[in-house]
């Protein structure tokens, strides 16, 4: 497991589930087999930039924010896509995005996360992802956001 992959878990974790500890966050990755401490975790959280936020319960929760920068200057979110992602092309109404070799499910729950309207949904191979975009007047938009996470 490397960490770009148990930090998308957590990811995908916060998504879904309402937590507000690092031990929940510790016991969640444990139950699915990921093997962190809760030092690791209190990085991995640090590194996202995940905020304690109030829900519409009035609890507060773990939950993604355009945080702190962290030493590379670049948002962690972003910098995992930048560090995957080769190139970006489209036909029509599908832009097709191509990462190294495994790269493609982070780079593909990244786009995910960023939940644009616009990006009906995607398909993730190895090395390639496939977005379906809800019109073809709405690719130039959706490419100009992806290549800027790129620079």
């Amino acid at each position: 497991m490397t960490r770009s992959t148990r930090q998308m878990r957590v990811l995908d974790l916060i998504s879904k589930h309402d937590i507000d500890k690092q031990e929940t966050l510790v016991e969640m990755l444990a139950a699915e087999g990921y093997k962190a401490t809760q030092a690791t975790v209190s990085r991995d959280i640090k590194e996202l930039g995940l905020v304690k936020a109030l829900d519409g319960n009035k609890k507060y929760k773990y939950v993604c924010h355009a945080a702190p920068k962290d030493e590379g200057g670049e948002y962690k979110l972003y910098g995992l896509f930048k560090s995957t992602v080769t190139s970006i092309s489209f036909a029509e109404n599908i832009i097709v995005v191509k990462t190294l070799p495994g790269g493609a499910n982070t780079a593909a729950a990244l786009i995910d996360k960023m939940n644009y309207p616009e990006v009906l949904g995607v398909v993730a191979g190895d090395d390639t992802i496939i977005a379906v975009i809800i019109t073809k007047s709405a690719v130039p938009g959706v490419i100009e956001k992806f290549y800027s996470f790129l620079d």
